[in-house]
Protein backbone atom coordinates (compact mmCIF):
# COMPACT_ATOMS: atom_id res chain seq x y z
CA UNK A 1 0.00 0.00 0.00
CA UNK A 2 1.10 3.29 -1.12
CA UNK A 3 1.34 5.87 1.69
CA UNK A 4 1.37 9.65 1.12
CA UNK A 5 2.37 12.39 3.05
CA UNK A 6 2.99 16.05 2.93
CA UNK A 7 3.91 19.17 5.01
CA UNK A 8 1.12 21.48 6.71
CA UNK A 9 2.83 24.54 6.73
CA UNK A 10 2.21 26.91 9.32
CA UNK A 11 0.25 29.55 8.19
CA UNK A 12 1.26 33.35 9.15
CA UNK A 13 -0.79 36.91 9.27
CA UNK A 14 1.74 39.15 8.07
CA UNK A 15 -0.59 41.84 9.39
CA UNK A 16 -4.36 41.70 10.44
CA UNK A 17 -6.40 44.08 10.75
CA UNK A 18 -10.13 43.82 12.37
CA UNK A 19 -13.11 45.27 12.54
CA UNK A 20 -15.99 45.04 15.01
CA UNK A 21 -18.55 42.39 15.29
CA UNK A 22 -20.91 41.73 12.86
CA UNK A 23 -24.78 41.01 13.67
CA UNK A 24 -23.76 37.37 13.96
CA UNK A 25 -20.77 37.72 15.86
CA UNK A 26 -17.93 37.32 13.40
CA UNK A 27 -15.16 40.02 12.99
CA UNK A 28 -14.44 41.23 9.52
CA UNK A 29 -10.96 41.28 8.95
CA UNK A 30 -8.17 42.04 6.40
CA UNK A 31 -4.82 40.07 6.44
CA UNK A 32 -1.96 39.39 4.27
CA UNK A 33 -1.21 35.47 4.83
CA UNK A 34 1.46 34.00 3.94
CA UNK A 35 3.18 30.32 4.45
CA UNK A 36 6.20 28.77 6.16
CA UNK A 37 8.48 26.21 4.98
CA UNK A 38 8.08 24.74 8.82
CA UNK A 39 5.06 22.80 9.69
CA UNK A 40 3.12 19.31 10.82
CA UNK A 41 3.23 16.49 8.63
CA UNK A 42 0.36 14.36 7.62
CA UNK A 43 0.46 10.67 5.95
CA UNK A 44 -2.23 8.60 4.55
CA UNK A 45 -2.12 4.94 4.03
CA UNK A 46 -5.66 3.24 2.21
CA UNK A 47 -6.76 1.25 5.34
CA UNK A 48 -9.69 -1.25 5.75
CA UNK A 49 -11.57 2.06 8.04
CA UNK A 50 -10.90 5.64 9.31
CA UNK A 51 -8.40 5.94 11.58
CA UNK A 52 -6.20 8.96 13.05
CA UNK A 53 -2.28 8.43 15.06
CA UNK A 54 -1.12 11.67 16.71
CA UNK A 55 2.65 11.95 17.14
CA UNK A 56 5.41 14.20 17.43
CA UNK A 57 6.59 16.81 20.32
CA UNK A 58 2.96 17.93 20.96
CA UNK A 59 0.44 15.21 20.23
CA UNK A 60 0.02 14.62 23.37
CA UNK A 61 -2.40 17.56 23.46
CA UNK A 62 -4.57 16.34 21.15
CA UNK A 63 -3.90 12.43 21.78
CA UNK A 64 -7.73 10.92 21.86
CA UNK A 65 -9.52 13.91 20.78
CA UNK A 66 -12.46 12.08 18.88
CA UNK A 67 -13.47 15.47 16.92
CA UNK A 68 -10.15 16.25 15.47
CA UNK A 69 -10.52 18.50 12.64
CA UNK A 70 -8.38 16.20 10.22
CA UNK A 71 -11.31 13.74 11.20
CA UNK A 72 -14.00 15.94 10.59
CA UNK A 73 -12.67 17.11 6.87
CA UNK A 74 -11.89 13.62 5.87
CA UNK A 75 -15.48 12.62 7.05
CA UNK A 76 -17.02 15.41 5.05
CA UNK A 77 -14.86 14.75 1.97
CA UNK A 78 -16.52 10.94 2.40
CA UNK A 79 -19.70 12.15 2.40
CA UNK A 80 -19.38 14.73 -0.48
CA UNK A 81 -17.70 11.54 -2.60
CA UNK A 82 -20.29 9.60 -1.64
CA UNK A 83 -17.85 6.72 -0.04
CA UNK A 84 -19.03 6.98 3.80
CA UNK A 85 -15.83 7.82 5.79
CA UNK A 86 -12.49 7.34 3.77
CA UNK A 87 -10.81 4.35 4.06
CA UNK A 88 -7.93 5.75 5.44
CA UNK A 89 -4.90 4.92 8.45
CA UNK A 90 -3.91 9.32 9.22
CA UNK A 91 -0.87 10.03 10.74
CA UNK A 92 -0.64 13.25 12.27
CA UNK A 93 3.00 14.18 13.14
CA UNK A 94 2.59 16.99 15.45
CA UNK A 95 5.59 19.85 15.40
CA UNK A 96 3.61 23.11 15.75
CA UNK A 97 2.50 24.38 18.90
CA UNK A 98 -1.38 23.82 19.80
CA UNK A 99 -3.12 27.30 20.31
CA UNK A 100 -0.28 29.18 18.71
CA UNK A 101 -1.95 31.55 16.01
CA UNK A 102 -0.25 29.77 13.17
CA UNK A 103 -3.66 27.68 11.46
CA UNK A 104 -2.15 24.59 12.49
CA UNK A 105 -5.30 22.78 12.81
CA UNK A 106 -7.07 23.88 9.39
CA UNK A 107 -3.32 23.02 7.74
CA UNK A 108 -3.13 19.93 8.94
CA UNK A 109 -6.82 19.08 8.29
CA UNK A 110 -6.80 20.78 4.53
CA UNK A 111 -2.97 18.79 3.58
CA UNK A 112 -5.32 15.91 5.14
CA UNK A 113 -7.91 16.81 2.08
CA UNK A 114 -5.79 16.46 -0.85
CA UNK A 115 -3.72 13.68 -0.02
CA UNK A 116 -7.16 11.77 0.45
CA UNK A 117 -8.20 12.65 -2.70
CA UNK A 118 -4.93 11.38 -4.21
CA UNK A 119 -4.78 8.14 -2.27
CA UNK A 120 -8.66 7.14 -2.99
CA UNK A 121 -8.49 8.61 -6.31
CA UNK A 122 -11.21 10.84 -5.89
CA UNK A 123 -10.92 13.63 -8.52
CA UNK A 124 -12.09 16.03 -7.17
CA UNK A 125 -11.74 19.32 -8.55
CA UNK A 126 -10.05 22.79 -6.84
CA UNK A 127 -13.65 24.05 -6.12
CA UNK A 128 -14.99 21.01 -5.10
CA UNK A 129 -11.95 20.45 -2.56
CA UNK A 130 -12.61 24.09 -1.31
CA UNK A 131 -16.11 23.68 -0.39
CA UNK A 132 -15.66 20.70 1.52
CA UNK A 133 -12.68 22.85 2.74
CA UNK A 134 -15.25 24.73 4.55
CA UNK A 135 -16.46 22.37 7.37
CA UNK A 136 -12.76 23.03 8.79
CA UNK A 137 -13.91 27.06 8.80
CA UNK A 138 -12.58 30.41 7.21
CA UNK A 139 -9.16 29.32 7.56
CA UNK A 140 -10.00 25.82 5.46
CA UNK A 141 -9.90 27.56 1.89
CA UNK A 142 -6.76 29.63 2.94
CA UNK A 143 -5.05 26.48 3.84
CA UNK A 144 -5.93 24.57 0.82
CA UNK A 145 -4.46 27.11 -1.52
CA UNK A 146 -1.48 27.08 1.03
CA UNK A 147 0.35 30.51 -1.05
CA UNK A 148 0.16 34.03 0.07
CA UNK A 149 -2.98 36.11 -0.46
CA UNK A 150 -5.46 38.83 0.63
CA UNK A 151 -7.22 37.13 3.12
CA UNK A 152 -10.86 39.62 3.90
CA UNK A 153 -14.70 39.05 5.20
CA UNK A 154 -14.12 36.88 8.19
CA UNK A 155 -10.83 35.21 6.07
CA UNK A 156 -12.58 33.39 3.35
CA UNK A 157 -12.34 36.04 0.79
CA UNK A 158 -9.05 34.97 -0.68
CA UNK A 159 -7.15 36.85 -3.50
CA UNK A 160 -3.50 36.06 -4.66
CA UNK A 161 -1.11 38.89 -3.67
CA UNK A 162 1.23 38.91 -6.17
CA UNK A 163 4.60 36.31 -6.30
CA UNK A 164 6.51 37.18 -3.20
CA UNK A 165 9.90 36.18 -2.34
CA UNK A 166 10.57 34.57 0.27
CA UNK A 167 10.91 36.46 3.92
CA UNK A 168 13.86 35.13 5.67
CA UNK A 169 12.07 34.79 9.24
CA UNK A 170 11.92 33.55 12.77
CA UNK A 171 9.14 31.90 14.42
CA UNK A 172 9.40 31.91 18.40
CA UNK A 173 6.46 30.86 20.97
CA UNK A 174 7.10 30.98 24.70
CA UNK A 175 4.89 28.14 25.51
CA UNK A 176 1.82 29.32 26.28
CA UNK A 177 -1.70 29.14 24.77
CA UNK A 178 -3.81 32.00 23.42
CA UNK A 179 -7.16 30.85 22.32
CA UNK A 180 -8.70 32.80 19.85
CA UNK A 181 -12.12 33.01 21.45
CA UNK A 182 -10.96 34.64 24.66
CA UNK A 183 -8.61 36.79 22.67
CA UNK A 184 -11.78 38.22 20.27
CA UNK A 185 -13.28 38.97 23.20
CA UNK A 186 -10.63 41.09 25.14
CA UNK A 187 -10.23 42.96 21.99
CA UNK A 188 -13.62 43.94 21.81
CA UNK A 189 -13.62 44.72 25.26
CA UNK A 190 -10.67 47.35 24.23
CA UNK A 191 -13.04 48.91 21.13
CA UNK A 192 -12.45 47.34 18.06
CA UNK A 193 -10.75 49.52 14.81
CA UNK A 194 -11.45 49.21 11.35
CA UNK A 195 -11.00 45.61 9.01
CA UNK A 196 -9.08 48.49 6.58
CA UNK A 197 -6.85 46.87 3.55
CA UNK A 198 -3.85 49.11 2.98
CA UNK A 199 -2.35 49.87 -0.28
CA UNK A 200 -0.06 47.13 -1.78
CA UNK A 201 3.44 47.96 -1.11
CA UNK A 202 5.87 49.99 -3.65
CA UNK A 203 7.18 46.56 -4.53
CA UNK A 204 7.25 43.04 -3.87
CA UNK A 205 10.67 42.62 -3.03
CA UNK A 206 12.00 41.91 0.95
CA UNK A 207 12.84 45.40 1.30
CA UNK A 208 10.07 47.23 0.12
CA UNK A 209 7.39 43.95 1.47
CA UNK A 210 9.47 44.49 5.03
CA UNK A 211 8.91 48.50 5.20
CA UNK A 212 5.11 48.65 4.36
CA UNK A 213 4.44 45.98 6.99
CA UNK A 214 5.82 47.93 9.34
CA UNK A 215 3.29 50.30 8.81
CA UNK A 216 0.49 47.26 9.08
CA UNK A 217 -0.55 46.41 12.60
CA UNK A 218 -1.91 42.92 14.20
CA UNK A 219 -4.97 44.36 15.82
CA UNK A 220 -5.04 41.18 18.21
CA UNK A 221 -1.76 41.91 19.57
CA UNK A 222 -2.88 43.91 22.67
CA UNK A 223 -5.36 41.68 23.77
CA UNK A 224 -3.09 38.61 23.39
CA UNK A 225 -0.49 39.93 25.55
CA UNK A 226 -2.98 41.32 28.21
CA UNK A 227 -3.85 37.99 28.70
CA UNK A 228 -0.47 36.39 28.43
CA UNK A 229 2.26 38.61 29.80
CA UNK A 230 4.98 36.01 28.42
CA UNK A 231 3.34 36.95 24.71
CA UNK A 232 4.88 40.34 25.66
CA UNK A 233 8.24 39.01 26.95
CA UNK A 234 8.80 37.05 23.93
CA UNK A 235 8.31 39.98 21.68
CA UNK A 236 10.44 42.22 23.40
CA UNK A 237 12.92 39.45 23.30
CA UNK A 238 12.63 39.25 19.93
CA UNK A 239 13.19 42.55 19.13
CA UNK A 240 16.49 42.69 20.58
CA UNK A 241 18.03 40.45 18.01
CA UNK A 242 20.42 41.52 15.69
CA UNK A 243 19.66 41.83 11.87
CA UNK A 244 15.75 42.17 13.43
CA UNK A 245 13.82 43.97 10.35
CA UNK A 246 10.42 43.23 12.36
CA UNK A 247 8.82 41.61 15.03
CA UNK A 248 5.02 40.96 15.18
CA UNK A 249 1.96 38.72 16.34
CA UNK A 250 0.74 35.84 14.26
CA UNK A 251 -2.92 35.40 13.91
CA UNK A 252 -4.01 35.25 17.82
CA UNK A 253 -1.01 34.08 19.07
CA UNK A 254 1.09 33.00 21.02
CA UNK A 255 3.70 32.89 18.30
CA UNK A 256 5.70 35.86 16.83
CA UNK A 257 7.29 36.05 13.87
CA UNK A 258 10.80 38.29 13.01
CA UNK A 259 11.73 39.39 9.86
CA UNK A 260 15.30 38.92 9.35
CA UNK A 261 17.53 40.34 5.75
CA UNK A 262 18.84 37.06 5.53
CA UNK A 263 18.32 33.63 6.48
CA UNK A 264 21.41 33.51 8.50
CA UNK A 265 20.65 35.98 10.75
CA UNK A 266 17.68 34.29 11.21
CA UNK A 267 19.51 31.06 12.36
CA UNK A 268 21.56 33.21 14.64
CA UNK A 269 19.01 34.59 16.00
CA UNK A 270 17.51 31.60 16.23
CA UNK A 271 20.03 30.16 18.23
CA UNK A 272 21.02 33.01 20.29
CA UNK A 273 17.43 33.05 22.19
CA UNK A 274 17.33 29.36 22.32
CA UNK A 275 20.41 29.21 24.65
CA UNK A 276 18.71 31.77 26.56
CA UNK A 277 14.90 30.55 27.05
CA UNK A 278 15.57 26.63 25.91
CA UNK A 279 11.90 25.96 26.94
CA UNK A 280 10.68 28.21 24.06
CA UNK A 281 10.02 27.13 20.41
CA UNK A 282 11.77 28.23 17.76
CA UNK A 283 12.06 28.11 14.75
CA UNK A 284 13.99 29.77 11.73
CA UNK A 285 11.91 29.56 8.67
CA UNK A 286 11.23 31.31 5.15
CA UNK A 287 7.91 33.26 4.84
CA UNK A 288 5.98 33.25 1.39
CA UNK A 289 7.23 29.68 -0.32
CA UNK A 290 4.75 27.62 -1.86
CA UNK A 291 4.23 24.70 0.59
CA UNK A 292 1.85 21.55 1.04
CA UNK A 293 2.28 19.60 -1.98
CA UNK A 294 1.88 15.79 -1.61
CA UNK A 295 4.55 13.60 -1.86
CA UNK A 296 5.13 9.38 -2.38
Amino acid sequence: MTTLSALAPAKVNLFLHVGPPAADGYHPLCSLVAFADVGDVVSVTPSEGLSLEVTGPFGAALAGEGDNLVLRALRALGKAAGIGEPPLAVTLEKALPIAAGLGGGSSDAATALRLADRALSLGLDEAGLAEVSRVIGADGPMCLRGRTAWAEGIGDVLTDAPEMPGLPALLVNPGVPSPTGPVYRAYDAQGPRAADRPSAPAGWNVSAVTGWLADQRNDLEAAAIGLQPQIGLALDRLRETPGLKLARMSGSGATLFGLFGSIQEAQSAAAGLQARYPAWWIRPTVLGAKTGAAQD
